[in-house]
């Protein structure tokens, strides 16, 4: 099939040139995926699920799931967090599960200067048998790979105030090999090698009316054999409720974005990414939905939601 042939070209071409993380169109809302330092930031805790398919149409296309939650300890600076991320491409699936660390220190009476560490484990399966295999005498891929083990950690800051924040960070320090499937035998042969992503985030929020609130976001990311990613994104908040904004990622798509602040806890949230590039000739489109919910004490309770 065509579009099988389309995807597996880019999946493998993908993994052999620099394994790439899970692609989120809505990072302002998932910062914490990316960027240790965030956890407990938001002052509550922070429950988040999101669920997004790529590439509508196209066979084996990217299909991630995430779930999070994360929260600060109470009379401290330090924040936790755990998440998990199932990314499935083609034949491969796979599930990243990660730990959470953060201690702020406050920089100024509105900024906050946060440390994060995390910890992750990386269990990787390939199923062979989905691929069109024309070759009988090819044993290359001749037995299905099952919950490859890789750990890693990675390291983030956070500087951040109730309208403004920037983040940079490293989520996976090791380049470790997700598939070396003749280790055992002392070859140096690999299908999928982790390489250092480098995070940039930033963002501002503009008090336009009483009512109206702007954000300018964007996201830079860096990594070994792929061109620079620069997503850019510009969101309003309407009476805080009502969220209305539009992404760009260079070279690559034009995405809307809608939210809605259902309660003071309960956030949802919906995107739709479009195509730029010729890969938009074999897909509809990109689609992601999330849904936040947050838990306040007589402490931290705010009287209007934060925009990050």
């Amino acid at each position: 099939m065509k579009t099988k042939l389309i995807v597996l070209l880019l999946l493998f071409s993908g993994l052999v040139n620099a394994q790439q993380d899970a692609q989120f169109t809505q990072y302002m809302y998932n910062t914490i995926n990316i960027n240790p330092a965030y956890a407990g930031s938001r002052e509550a805790m922070n429950i988040f699920a999101l669920h997004r398919t790529q590439w509508v149409g196209l066979d084996g296309a990217p299909v991630t799931n995430t779930a999070s939650i994360n929260t600060p300890i109470n009379d401290t600076k330090i924040g936790l967090g755990v998440s998990v991320v199932n990314d499935r491409i083609g034949p491969s699936d796979e599930n990243n599960i990660s730990v959470d660390f953060s201690y702020y220190i406050n920089t100024s009476e509105d900024f906050k200067l946060s440390f994060g560490l995390k910890a992750s484990a990386n269990l990787l399966n390939v199923n062979f048998d989905k691929l069109n295999q024309y070759d009988p005498n090819d044993y290359s891929f001749e037995n299905n790979i099952d919950n490859k083990f890789s750990p890693n950690i990675g390291v983030g800051l956070y500087w951040y105030s109730d309208k403004t924040y920037v983040g940079l960070s490293v989520p996976n320090l090791l380049e470790t090999q997700h598939f070396d499937r003749f280790a055992g035998v002392g070859a140096n042969s690999y299908i999928a090698r982790e390489r250092v992503n480098y995070y940039l985030t930033a963002g501002h929020v503009f008090e336009l009316d009483y009512n109206l609130k702007f954000k300018p976001a964007m996201m830079t990311k860096l990594v070994q054999g792929a061109p620079l990613q620069v997503d850019l994104s510009a969101n309003f908040l309407f009476n805080d409720k009502f969220t209305v904004g539009a992404a760009y990622r260079w070279s690559a798509a034009l995405s809307a974005m809608v939210g809605f602040q259902v309660s003071d806890s309960w956030f949802i949230g919906y995107g739709y990414d479009m195509e730029t590039t010729r890969l938009a000739n074999y897909n509809s489109g990109s689609h992601e939905i999330f849904l936040r919910y947050e838990i306040f004490n007589k402490y931290n309770r705010i009287t209007s939601p934060r925009f990050f």
